[in-house]
């Protein structure tokens, strides 16, 4: 699969050094380079674009400015996305906020680059994949199907991981974030722009919980329970007074 590409950047040398790394790499096509953004985005009305290089500091149109634009646009099926290159290290929370692939800081060199440009080749060969084949009912007992449900895409890190609904241990919510906590790496849990309630809606309930507003529960993770809480490896977890009704029909099961 072959990404169109532009570059943005209001310094020459940057944006050199940018158009010189998307030339570099065999599956990036640059297809326009531009010293504002107000010149990309007229651009971008002509031409279709998988990534943008673009950075975030420059007059008139910032980078996030014409993230925010491109954000609300309505570009039918295809989607743009973005990878931020900027010397300053305070726009990351931003560029998350807006949808952003990736997020290089200045200076940087090829390899960096290389590793944000896989990103963005994996998002959209994830999005591009085809579709399976229709089932087709045969005389033949059917054969066990692992179910479309048993794991959920999260947006961590500028990518989109796939986590599988068994290495949940539970998550916790942080106001417009949560924590998922895996037993494949229990001390680094997957951060993630999105809350509670929209995952508590994707996860099925015969397998988790929600206990507290804070903390839904992977139920088979389980160790030990009590009135007020629950017990996860090492993790005691509350057990808030509106969970409880729940809570209590579960705990009933165990009895």
């Amino acid at each position: 699969m072959t990404l169109t590409c532009i570059a943005v950047d209001d310094e020459p040398l940057a944006l050199g050094l940018v158009s010189a790394f998307i030339e570099k790499t065999p599956f990036l096509k640059l297809v326009g380079r531009y010293s504002s953004a107000v010149e990309a985005l007229q651009g971008l009305l002509t031409q279709t674009v998988d990534v943008i290089f673009l950075d975030i500091q420059m007059p008139d149109l910032t980078g996030l400015e014409l993230a925010r634009v491109l954000e609300r646009s309505n570009r039918g099926a295809h989607t743009t996305r973005i990878i931020f290159t900027t010397a300053f290290d305070q726009f990351a929370l931003d560029g998350f906020r807006v949808d952003a692939l990736d997020y290089l800081l200045k200076p940087f060199n090829y390899e960096e680059f290389l590793r944000a440009a896989s990103k963005a080749r994996q998002y959209f060969e994830l999005v591009h994949r085809p579709e399976p084949a229709p089932f087709v009912i045969s005389p033949a007992p059917p054969q066990p199907v692992e179910a479309a449900d048993d794991y959920l895409f999260l947006k961590a890190e500028y990518q989109l991981v796939r986590v599988a609904h068994q290495d949940i241990l539970y998550i916790e919510g942080l106001k417009d974030y949560v924590k998922v906590y895996r037993q494949s790496d229990p001390a680094k849990p997957l951060l993630s722009l999105t809350s509670l309630k929209v995952l508590e809606e994707k996860l099925p309930p015969k397998r988790f919980m929600r206990v507290h507003r804070s903390f839904i529960v992977a139920l088979d993770q389980i160790d030990a329970v009590t009135r007020n809480s629950v017990q996860i490896g090492a993790t005691t977890i509350p057990v808030s007074d509106q969970y409880k009704d729940a809570f209590g029909q579960f705990i009933s099961r165990w009895l």
